[in-house]
């Protein structure tokens, strides 16, 4: 598997992957369809990082399997976002190999001090991989953060 930077390129990727699991599990709300279908002026121009995990297939036609978001909010905060791997690529590594590299990309962020994310407890799955990665749940994230999504009922932070 590699994890590959944001390209215009990926980005029906990001949106199908993304739109693919908000929709089954919630409803995509407007500020999903505008971060799904604008990701360069959402994230990337913003200073933001977009990132994607590619199967191996021994050549460089791999397909996207995953993908994941550092997208500014406040001054020297960062959420994590946008994080979804393909259904069938589920149990393969995909979603650690992304948190992983998010969380350093994160780290080399100049002026980031915080990194945190919003969620649901329908993502079980999802909270215990945050989990085990570092990230501790944080009533202040929620109060800052959490009334941005109507299915948000899990605000997390990293230390960094």
């Amino acid at each position: 598997m590699r994890i590959l930077p944001y390209t215009d390129a990926l980005a029906p990727a990001f949106h199908t992957i993304n739109a693919a699991w908000i929709a089954d599990m919630f409803v995509l709300e407007p500020h999903d369809h505008h971060v799904l279908s604008h990701p360069r002026e959402a994230i990337v121009d913003r200073g933001g990082t977009i990132l994607f995990a590619q199967a191996d297939d021994g050549g460089d036609g791999g397909a996207i399997i995953g993908t994941g978001a550092l997208m500014p909010s406040d001054p020297g905060a960062v959420e994590l976002t946008k994080m979804g791997v393909l259904p069938a690529a589920r149990g393969t590594g995909a979603g650690r190999a992304l948190l992983a590299a998010l969380i350093d990309a994160a780290r080399a962020m100049p002026g980031i001090d915080t990194l945190y994310l919003l969620t649901s407890r329908k993502s079980a799955t999802a909270i215990h991989l945050y989990e085990a990665a570092g990230f501790v749940h944080d009533a202040d994230i929620m109060a800052r953060y959490g009334a941005g999504y109507a299915r948000c009922d899990v605000a997390m932070r990293y230390p960094l």
